[in-house]
C-alpha cells in the first residue's frame, strides 16, 4: 500500500537520480601507451562505461601532437594527457578540462647497474629523452636546475617516441634515459633478456621532485574531458565516469596480470612488461579537486620559464571538472 511515507521516499529517490546522458555513439578513451591507460583497458574490459556509454573502445595515442590535434578537432573527448597539456588547452578556451589525475609520477632515469647515482651524476653523460618540450622534457629541466646543472653539463639525446629512447639505450649511444613507465621497466627487461647489461631505475624522479619542490607527487597525467563530452553525459554522466575508474584502478592494482593482459594489445609491449611496471607507475584516479595543491605547484614550476607551457597562467576554478 502507498502511504504518505513511502510516496514521500520515493519521489525523493525519484528526483535525487542521477542525470546521467548516454553518448550517441561509441565513446572511445584514449590515452598514451603508458601506465594510467592501463586503467582505461580495465574499465572497458569489465564493462564499466555501460550506463553512459552504447560501446566503448580504448585506443592509444603515439605522439603528443597526435593528441593535441585530437583534442582540439574534437575527434577525442576523453583523453589521458599530460595535466599541463589540459590547462594550456583549457586557458585557450578549447573546452578542455581536467577530471582526474591517474598517477603520482611514472619517471624514471634508467642507466647501467651503479652508474648514476643522482641527478648530479649525469653531469657530463648522453642521455636520451624522449618528447622534447613535452611533460618528461620539462620535468627532468627543472630537476638538473634544482641540482645545480644546465641542461649543456649533459649531452641530452632527443627521440620522437620512449620506444626510440630506449633503443639509443639498448645500443650504447647513450649512457642513460628518461623514461617513463611502461617503458623503463621494458628497457630494464629487454637488457636482461638479451644479456647486454644490468640496467636499473636509477634514479626515481618523483622523490627527486619532493626534495625540489616540497610537492608530495607529480600529478603527472590525468583524464581530460571535452565539453562535448558532458554535453553528452552531463555531469553526473562524467561522475560516473570517475566511479568507473576508481572501481578499475583497484582491479588493477589487485591483478596486475590480469589487467597487463588486457593492454597489452594496444601497447605493443608483452604483458609481462606491462605487469611489472604496474609496480612504479603510482597509480591512482584522484579527482581533479583533490589533487589541487600538487597541480598549482607542478604548473609553477614548469611556467617559472615559459608561461606558455601552462596557455600563460594557473586555470581558474573552471579547469577542474570533479
Amino acid at each position: 500500500m502507498l502511504n504518505r511515507r513511502t510516496f514521500v521516499t520515493a519521489s525523493t529517490a525519484m528526483f535525487a537520480c542521477p542525470r546521467i546522458g548516454r553518448t550517441a555513439e561509441p565513446l572511445t578513451l584514449w590515452g598514451p601507451p603508458a601506465a594510467p591507460s592501463i586503467i582505461l583497458a580495465q574499465a572497458i574490459a569489465d564493462g564499466l562505461l555501460k550506463p553512459f556509454a552504447s560501446g566503448a573502445s580504448f585506443k592509444a595515442w603515439k605522439t603528443p601532437d597526435e593528441m593535441r590535434a585530437g583534442l582540439s578537432s574534437g575527434n577525442m573527448t576523453a583523453v589521458v594527457v599530460p595535466s599541463n597539456v589540459a590547462a594550456n588547452l583549457y586557458n585557450r578556451g578549447l573546452g578542455v578540462r581536467l577530471a582526474n589525475v591517474m598517477t603520482r609520477g611514472l619517471l624514471y632515469v634508467v642507466a647501467p647497474s651503479g652508474t648514476v647515482t643522482d641527478i648530479a651524476s649525469l653531469k657530463g653523460m648522453r642521455v636520451a629523452v624522449p618528447f622534447r618540450n613535452d611533460m618528461p622534457d620539462l620535468i627532468f629541466r627543472r630537476l638538473l636546475a634544482a641540482a645545480g646543472l644546465h641542461p649543456s653539463d649533459i649531452a641530452i639525446e632527443y627521440s620522437g617516441t620512449p620506444p626510440e629512447a630506449v633503443q639509443l639505450l639498448i645500443s650504447g649511444r647513450v649512457n642513460a634515459a628518461l623514461l617513463t613507465e611502461p617503458a623503463s621497466t621494458g628497457s630494464i627487461m629487454r637488457a636482461k633478456w638479451t644479456a647486454w647489461k644490468n640496467l636499473e631505475h636509477a634514479i626515481d624522479c618523483q622523490k627527486v621532485w619532493t626534495r625540489a619542490t616540497g610537492s608530495a607527487t607529480i600529478p603527472q597525467a590525468g583524464l581530460a574531458v571535452t565539453d562535448k563530452l558532458t554535453a553528452q553525459i552531463g555531469a553526473d554522466g562524467i561522475v560516473a565516469l570517475q566511479q568507473a575508474l576508481e572501481t578499475a584502478v583497484t582491479a588493477v592494482i589487485k591483478d596486475p596480470s590480469a589487467a597487463a593482459g588486457l593492454a597489452a594489445p594496444e601497447f605493443g609491449l608483452p604483458a609481462t612488461v606491462i605487469e611489472r611496471s604496474i609496480e612504479y607507475s603510482n597509480l591512482v584516479v584522484a579527482r581533479a579537486t583533490t589533487a589541487r595543491a600538487d597541480l598549482t605547484t607542478l604548473f609553477d614550476v614548469l611556467a617559472k620559464e615559459d608561461p606558455r607551457i601552462i596557455g600563460g597562467k594557473q586555470p581558474d576554478n573552471g579547469f577542474f571538472a570533479l
